[in-house]
């Protein structure tokens, strides 16, 4: 028989091991607890770690943002002065300004492939200077507008004697069917400098004066132009007007622009009815689509360039 500390002795161990038990349950009970309240609270709650990162990204996605609507408000502004600007250079220093759309499309293109392969720190980066570089664009481009505003209004009412304007009523723009350049020649089917434009129209409608001037000449037969009205603008200006069935003007008649000086029609060496128009700058012939500057807005004008320089076959 066991004595009294015997006992005494296996009850403590007795409890001593149920003691580590419980404890051992309750660690694992805790554990099991604080891991589930960790989930819970991460599915809910952002971590310290995860706080700052969200915080810091959102950070970055606001000043991307806000450079993105200032360089989007730069380039708006840009492409109007640039388009101000182009119209006047085409006036005043008869520069081409024009892009075709299949080179703004490969640009574009080229563009986004580069930007593919960026981060966007490196674009962050590459979108901070080039909105530093509109700035100071817009900057030059300002104080170049300015001053060519200035030498245009020194004009005075001479901006009048300009050809600005289309010889015929064409709103829809599809009139014009060949364009100054080489262009097959409707009789020698060969490429030829065709110096002027075509308009398709049909026989007897309106021809308009493009700017005030004097009528230097009438012109009722000529085996090639046919019937032909040529007036001197000033400041070097000159525009003729060919193929025509009538002229309503004489020679040494003061015209204004859009007074219709004469009808449309298909005299001297014609393909159809048609008008020939020529703009001639100090004896050299221009292109005159870059003269129609006072009815034509930028996007009208690339529109007209495209439709003219897709067809290479003039009538006369």
């Amino acid at each position: 028989m066991p004595g009294k500390k015997d006992l005494e002795k296996l009850r403590r161990h007795k409890r001593r091991r149920q003691r580590i038990i419980r404890g051992t349950i309750q660690f694992f009970v805790w554990t099991g607890v604080a891991a589930i309240y960790y989930l819970g609270f991460s599915l809910f709650f952002d971590t310290p770690v995860e706080y700052m990162l969200k915080h810091s990204t959102d950070g970055l996605r606001k000043e991307y943002t806000a450079l993105t609507q200032r360089y989007d408000s730069l380039t708006m502004v840009l492409d109007n002065l640039s388009e101000r600007d182009r119209n006047v250079f085409r006036i005043l220093f008869e520069s081409d300004p024009y892009e075709s759309e299949a080179d703004v499309l490969n640009r574009k293109n080229a563009s986004y492939e580069e930007l593919v392969g960026r981060t966007t720190r490196q674009l962050r980066h590459d979108l901070r200077q080039r909105t530093d570089e509109l700035e100071q664009r817009l900057a030059e481009l300002n104080a170049t507008y300015h001053t060519l505003q200035a030498l245009v209004d020194s004009t005075g009412t001479g901006s009048r004697n300009i050809p600005a304007i289309q010889p015929v009523i064409n709103k829809q723009l599809t009139l014009l069917t060949a364009s100054y350049g080489m262009r097959f020649h409707p009789f020698y089917k060969t490429l030829q400098s065709h110096q002027g434009v075509d308009y398709t129209i049909p026989e007897g409608s309106r021809v308009f004066a493009t700017a005030d001037g004097t009528v230097r000449d009438v012109m009722e037969r000529n085996s090639t132009s046919g019937r032909t009205v040529i007036i001197d603008h000033g400041n070097g200006f000159e525009t003729s007007y060919s193929h025509l069935s009538q002229a309503n003007v004489r020679k040494g008649q003061q015209v204004r622009r859009g007074d219709i000086i004469a009808r449309s029609g298909d005299s001297g060496l014609s393909l159809a009815p048609h008008l020939h128009y020529e703009v001639r700058y100090k004896g050299m012939r221009v292109d005159p689509v870059h003269y129609f500057f006072m009815e034509l807005t930028p996007g009208e004008y690339r529109r007209l360039m495209h439709i003219a320089q897709s067809g290479m076959q003039s009538f006369d």
